[in-house]
C-alpha cells in the first residue's frame, strides 16, 4: 500500500509539516498508542487476562464521555442504553453480581 498510496498521493510535491504537525504525530504516537500498550501489559500481568477484557470493553464507553466532556458532543439515548449494557455485562462477567446473590451454605 505504501507504493500505491506514493504513486496517488506524491509526498515529495507537499509542503513539509510544520512543528505543530509533527509534535501532534509525536503525541499521537506517544500517549494513545505506546503509553495504552504498557497500560494494557500492565494491567495484564497484575490482574489476568479477564480483567484486561474488561477494561477493553470500557473503551467505547470512554470514548462516548470524552467526546461529551472534551468536544461537546451530545449524547443520545442509545449510547446510554449501550453503556448500561455494557456495565451490566460488566459486572456479569466479573462474577461480583453473582457473589451478591449466592447464599452462604448452611453448614449442619
Amino acid at each position: 500500500m505504501a507504493i500505491v498510496a506514493a504513486m496517488v498521493d506524491r509526498p515529495w510535491q507537499l509542503p513539509m509539516p510544520g512543528a505543530t504537525t509533527w509534535l501532534a504525530m509525536a503525541g499521537l504516537a506517544g500517549l494513545s498508542t505506546a503509553l495504552a500498550y504498557i497500560v494494557f501489559f500492565q494491567i495484564l500481568r497484575r490482574s489476568g487476562s479477564t480483567n484486561v477484557m474488561l477494561v477493553t470493553l470500557l473503551i467505547p464507553v470512554t470514548a462516548i464521555l470524552l467526546g461529551y466532556l472534551v468536544l461537546g458532543e451530545s449524547i443520545s439515548g442509545r449510547e446510554i442504553v449501550g453503556a448500561l449494557v455494557i456495565g451490566s455485562a460488566l459486572l456479569v462477567i466479573d462474577g461480583s453480581v453473582f457473589n451478591l446473590v449466592r447464599r452462604p451454605a448452611v453448614v449442619q
